[in-house]
C-alpha cells in the first residue's frame, strides 16, 4: 500500500506553500495515480489547512484521506472535524519515542509518554475505526522501549503502526532487522498493518523503506519527487516502479497506475514552484535521456541494453538522444532520418565533420541545427548539399547561423 504525505510532510519543505485549490488538484490527481492513502495535512496548524483537508475529504472518493495529529484532544478533534466526511478515514497521531525527543523536545519521561499516547489512541477509536500511530523517530529509539510501546499501542486500539525513520539515521540492514522484529514479537502485531516513513539525510530513504518491506511492512509513506523536510522523503516514484520493475523477485505489488507518475511530478513541481533536479530517478529530464555515444549506439540497437524500464511506462513518450560532442555517428545518423533528411554518402561526411566542430561549442545540438547544418544557404547560393567541397567555408557559415 501506499501512503502519500505531499500534501502534509512534503509541503513542509522550507519554502513550500500550497494553497487550498493547490492541494486539492494535487489530491485529484493522487486519486487519478491510485494511491491507497492520502495525507492531507495538519489541520490544527492553520485555518487554510483544515479548510484544505475538508475540501479533500468531501471530494476524494476511492482513496483513503487522513491527517496528522500531536497526542492531544485539540490536535484529534481538529483531525476528525476536517477528514470525517471521507469515505474512509483515518487518525493520524505522532508522539516522539526516542531519548532524545523525549528528553529534550518533550520534558517528559517514558511512561509519561507511554500514558499519553495510549489515552490519545483510545479516544481517537471512539470517532474513527481506522487509527494510525508514528513512534516519531523510532530509527534512534531503545529497541526494547520501542517495542513496549508498539505493544502499548496496539491494546489501545491501534490499527496501523507506523516506523518512522525520522532523522534519516538508518542503515537498511539496521532498519529492516528493527521492523521484523516489531513484526515478529509485539504482542497484537498480526492485528495490525505496519507501515514506514523514512526521510533521505543519508540518501537511504528508498533503501530503507525497501528493506522494511522486505521485513513484513506492507505499506510506505512516501511523496511524490521525493519532496519534504531536509532532504525529504522516501520517493513515490522510486518505491512503485522499483516494485515493478523487480516484481518478480520481490513478490511484492502495488495498485499505482505508474503511467500517472510524470504527470503527477510535473503538476508537484509545479504546483510548489520547485523544479526536478534533472538526474532524480525516475522523474529527472535525465532519467530516459542519452548523451554518450557508446550509451546512444547501445540504445538504438535495443532499449535493453541501457534502459530497465520503459519511458512510457511512467507516462513519457520516448526516451531522448541528446547530441553532443561526446555523440557518435549512430545517434547522429538517428537524429537526421527522424527529420527526414537524406544525403549522399559525401554530403553525409561533410555535414558530420561540421556537426562536430559545432558540437564542441554547444551543451547540446538542437533539431534546429542540424536543419542548419544540412541546409546552410550561402549568399548567392543553394543550401549546404552544394557547399560540400569546402568544409571550412560550410563551416564558417554554420558558426555565423548556429552561435550568432
Amino acid at each position: 500500500m501506499i501512503l502519500d504525505t505531499t500534501l502534509r510532510d512534503g509541503e513542509g519543505s522550507p519554502g513550500f506553500h500550497l494553497d487550498a485549490n493547490s492541494k486539492v488538484r494535487i489530491a485529484r490527481q493522487l486519486e487519478k495515480l491510485g494511491v491507497d492513502v492520502i495525507e492531507a495535512g495538519f489541520p490544527i496548524s492553520s485555518r487554510g489547512d483544515f479548510e484544505a483537508c475538508r475540501r479533500i475529504a468531501r471530494e476524494i472518493r476511492g482513496t483513503g484521506v487522513t491527517a496528522l495529529a500531536r497526542a492531544v484532544r485539540e490536535d484529534i478533534d481538529a483531525v476528525w472535524a476536517a477528514i470525517k466526511e471521507a469515505e474512509t478515514p483515518q487518525i493520524h497521531i505522532v508522539l516522539s519515542v526516542s531519548d532524545v525527543h523525549i528528553k529534550r523536545k518533550l520534558g517528559m519521561t517514558r511512561q509519561q509518554v507511554l500514558k499519553q499516547g495510549a489515552e490519545m489512541v483510545a479516544y481517537a477509536r471512539t470517532l474513527c475505526e481506522r487509527v494510525e500511530y508514528s513512534p516519531e523517530d523510532a530509527g534512534r529509539a531503545d529497541p526494547e522501549y520501542l517495542l513496549e510501546t508498539v505493544e502499548t499501542m496496539i491494546a489501545a486500539g491501534a490499527t496501523v503502526i507506523n516506523i518512522p525513520d525520522t532523522t534519516g539515521y538508518c542503515l537498511p540492514g539496521e532498519f529492516g532487522e528493527l521492523v521484523h522484529r516489531l513484526i515478529a514479537d509485539a504482542r497484537g502485531a498480526d492485528r495490525v498493518l505496519f507501515s514506514v516513513h523514512c526521510h533521505d539525510d543519508l540518501g537511504l530513504a528508498t533503501a530503507n523503506a525497501l528493506a522494511a518491506l522486505t521485513a513484513g511492512a506492507r505499506r510506505v509513506e512516501c511523496t511524490v519527487n521525493g519532496i519534504g523536510e531536509r532532504a525529504g522523503n522516501t520517493s513515490l516514484e522510486e518505491i512503485v516502479m522499483l516494485l515493478r520493475v523487480r516484481q518478480s523477485r520481490l513478490d511484492l505489488e502495488c495498485r499505482v497506475e505508474p503511467t500517472e507518475i510524470i504527470r503527477t511530478s510535473r503538476l508537484v513541481a509545479e504546483l510548489t514552484g520547485t523544479p526536478v533536479q534533472p538526474n532524480k530517478a525516475v522523474v529527472g529530464a535525465n532519467a530516459f535521456a542519452h548523451a554518450a555515444g557508446i550509451h546512444q549506439d547501445g540504445i538504438l540497437k535495443d532499449r535493453l541494453n541501457y534502459e530497465i524500464m520503459k519511458p512510457e511506462d511512467v507516462g513519457l513518450a520516448d526516451s531522448r538522444i541528446v547530441l553532443t560532442a561526446r555523440s557518435g555517428r549512430h545517434a547522429f545518423h538517428h537524429r537526421l532520418s527522424r527529420l527526414g533528411v537524406v544525403l549522399t554518402e559525401a554530403q553525409t561526411q561533410a555535414a558530420w565533420k561540421v556537426f562536430k566542430e559545432v558540437a564542441d561549442n554547444k551543451r547540446e545540438v538542437t533539431d534546429e541545427d542540424l536543419r542548419r547544418i544540412v541546409t546552410a544557404p550561402e549568399a548567392g547560393g543553394g543550401g549546404f548539399a552544394d557547399q560540400t567541397n569546402d568544409h571550412n567555408h560550410v563551416a564558417d557559415t554554420l558558426r555565423h547561423l548556429i552561435f550568432g
